[in-house]
């Protein structure tokens, strides 16, 4: 009867020679190490404690009129933020402006599933191996490193529509033989729709592309020599060999698509100079209603309360993509 098998004891010398290599790493981790302490961990810590206050931003003169402003209400802010009561027989939220503009967002999300396929056929285009393709690759990405601000004052005069002065856009519709054309910005029907064809414009050919572009590239040219010989015509090598290749690459960027598109980093700029979040609140995303409440309104106890459930969204949507994702990807 052969004998159980016993745990080997760790190797001193080995052990020694981990705590060494890690003594030597430290110095060159630590600069990354402090940033993410000071700048990302501590502030997220500092959030989820403001939102357990009724903190208000004024003029503080003594310690006093801090504790007065400090008070903590536990989670008085989410119960205002997420509850439900009934008024006249019907249910009503506590906070109505906090789920239309969630629905604002979530709205203006719609435009992800198109960004990711013009990424995907404009990197397609862009693998070609002509002649000063190198070109008109850093003039679709141009874009994408273009000042936010200076995007959205373009964008508002193609937009603009008014009874003297007809934007570009309308202009160009106008002389199709359209004779009304909409008033994008103006609308709360074509407010959002206008959002989402700026951002398009700005996306396809970013970040994702050049993503795309690298994982085309790592695709072995002997794939698609096989396929030719087996009289695979285009659809089939981009059905069989390279969407199924590209899926480790279209898994990161969706879930970094995701979670972008409920930061609205880029939207929040937008409706805060194009729109003022209007008409009527229908561009305002949670990045803004943050705003609002933080800097204009100096209620930043309750803004600091948004901001930890547009976290907790951002880490439950992240979660759920890793989790059924995952299931698409091929690695090989």
């Amino acid at each position: 009867m052969a004998e159980p098998l016993q745990p080997q004891a760790a190797n001193p010398v080995s052990s020694r020679r981990r705590r060494a290599a890690l003594l030597q790493a430290l110095p060159f981790l630590l600069p990354n190490l402090i940033g993410f302490l000071a700048f990302t961990f501590l502030p997220v810590i500092a959030c989820f404690a403001l939102s357990l206050s009724d903190y208000r931003l004024a003029p503080i003169g003594s310690l006093a009129d801090l504790r007065e402003q400090v008070r903590f209400v536990g989670l008085g802010n989410f119960t205002r933020l997420l509850g439900f009561g009934r008024e006249e027989g019907r249910l009503v939220a506590s906070d109505p402006l906090f789920w239309r503009y969630l629905g604002n967002t979530l709205f203006l999300m719609l435009g992800i599933p198109l960004s990711i396929a013009g990424s995907l056929l404009l990197a397609l285009l862009l693998n070609q191996r002509l002649r000063g393709i190198t070109i008109f690759r850093t003039i679709y990405f141009l874009p994408t490193v273009s000042s936010a601000v200076a995007v959205c004052i373009v964008w508002k005069w193609i937009f603009h529509q008014q009874p003297n002065e007809i934007g570009l856009l309308n202009s160009v519709l106008m002389n199709m033989g359209i004779a009304n054309p909409p008033d994008w910005l103006g609308t709360m029907e074509w407010a959002k729709p206008a959002f989402i064809i700026m951002v398009l414009w700005l996306s396809v050919g970013g970040y994702n592309c050049v993503l795309y572009l690298a994982g085309l590239q790592g695709i072995p040219r002997e794939l698609y020599e096989a396929a030719d010989l087996d009289g695979a015509g285009a659809w089939a090598r981009l059905r069989h060999i390279t969407w199924p290749l590209l899926s480790p690459t279209t898994f990161f960027v969706v879930t970094m698509s995701i979670i972008a598109g409920l930061q609205g980093s880029f939207l929040f700029t937008a409706a805060f100079l194009m729109t003022g979040g209007g008409p009527a609140g229908a561009t305002t995303t949670l990045m803004l209603y943050i705003y609002n409440y933080a800097i204009a309104w100096h209620q930043l106890g309750y803004a600091a309360a948004i901001a930890a459930v547009l976290s907790f969204l951002v880490f439950t949507f992240t979660l759920i993509n890793w989790r059924y994702g995952q299931r698409l990807v091929h690695y090989s």
